[in-house]
């Protein structure tokens, strides 16, 4: 074998296609850039584990918050209980979803469900993602409305108020998802040839749409919560000494943290997602090629962040029912009703949650 036969051991003339070939493509594409990232290994296993137990707990509790909250066989209903009501259901259609994407995950990505589903799945988490964190604000408000403003914001805070509020939300999340809808669709990953559902991260449009509905829909809303439970620590220093009413402050104080610890546990739950989706829009334009996939180490973090985010779907339930002892009231109410004691259920939820002090009307404006 001479030396001119050696030197095409690298590469080989493909008479079929009438063009040369290179057997090394993996080290020309890096050179590029443009390598599709490798799977996160054992993602196929403990990710599809984890959507499932996502999907079990979520529909579960969710369904349960439902049931309980939208009970109205007793009294004690509070106006925050109609956005907790909305965001439970958000959360409920959210997780009807995970089945599909637990199979996805567990095939490497393999999507064979078609490309309807692969919208319309794609368009219920991004609806639920705006959906929930415009009540998670709206609460807020309404928080901020009940402490500071509470003589001021009687018809803010009335039913016919929050229900519009809610309309107007849940309007908002539908429009502002279409996005997801339009631009996700069903496509060959080369070089296996199977199907995947993903989004068009080729078009500048959607990136840069992607990128300034983020800083609406989490940055904006994140900053209004903050100023406003920023506001209530200040007027409830100002004002905690000279409470008329030390059971009623109490009331306010105990619905606040519930309502803090769920705002709390949806920007932990879905900070991480944001930042690796602001870093992976930052990169794909950085570069001249738009075409070129994000790196290993992001699409990795898309990964992991994106499941860190669904558990957010059923963390709430727990949270209902291990810090709001008027949730457990409910509960409790709910159950001895299907168990044939709705009677003493009754008295014990009105001896407990309106006391002497105050009345309905009074603990609805304070909680």
């Amino acid at each position: 074998m001479d030396a001119s036969t050696t030197d095409y051991s690298l590469e080989y003339y493909d008479e079929n296609f009438e063009n040369y070939t290179d057997i090394d493509l993996f080290h020309l594409n890096a050179t590029d850039d443009c390598v599709s990232p490798s799977p996160l290994r054992g993602s196929n296993i403990f990710l599809p584990l984890l959507y499932y137990l996502v999907f079990f707990t979520g529909f579960l509790g969710n369904l349960f918050v439902i049931s309980v909250v939208g009970n109205k066989g007793g009294r004690g209903g509070r106006l925050v209980d109609t956005f907790v009501v909305n965001l439970a259901l958000a959360d409920l259609v959210f997780v009807l979803t995970l089945p599909l994407w637990a199979v996805s995950v567990s095939q490497d990505g393999r999507w064979n469900f078609g490309d309807l589903l692969c919208k319309v799945s794609s368009y219920v988490i991004a609806v639920n993602r705006f959906s929930n964190i415009f009540f998670l604000t709206c609460m807020s408000v309404d928080r901020y409305l009940a402490v500071v403003k509470l003589m001021d914001s009687r018809y803010l805070r009335s039913s016919r108020c929050i229900r519009l509020t809610c309309a107007l939300v849940w309007l908002s999340s539908l429009v502002l998802g279409i996005p997801s809808l339009v631009y996700r669709s069903v496509e060959e990953s080369s070089p296996d040839g199977w199907l995947s559902c993903v989004e068009d991260n080729t078009s500048a449009f959607f990136l840069g749409l992607s990128l300034a509905m983020l800083l609406l829909t989490f940055v904006a809303p994140v900053l209004i919560i903050v100023v406003c439970y920023g506001t209530i620590v200040l007027h409830l220093k100002r004002h905690c000494a000279a409470a008329a009413n030390p059971r009623a402050a109490a009331r306010r104080k105990h619905s606040l943290k519930m309502v803090l610890c769920i705002i709390v546990a949806f920007v932990v739950s879905w900070l991480p997602f944001n930042v690796f989706k602001v870093i992976t829009i930052a990169s794909v334009f950085s570069n001249v090629d738009l075409s070129c996939g994000p790196p290993t180490w992001q699409s990795h973090g898309l990964q992991v962040s994106s499941c860190l985010a669904f558990f957010n779907s059923c963390v709430n339930p727990a949270i209902y029912f291990f810090l709001d002892h008027h949730f457990r009231r409910r509960a409790e109410m709910l159950c001895n009703t299907c168990m044939g004691k709705p009677k003493l259920l009754r008295s014990h939820d009105t001896s407990e949650s309106f006391g002497t002090s105050g009345g309905r009307t009074q603990l609805q404006m304070m909680e």
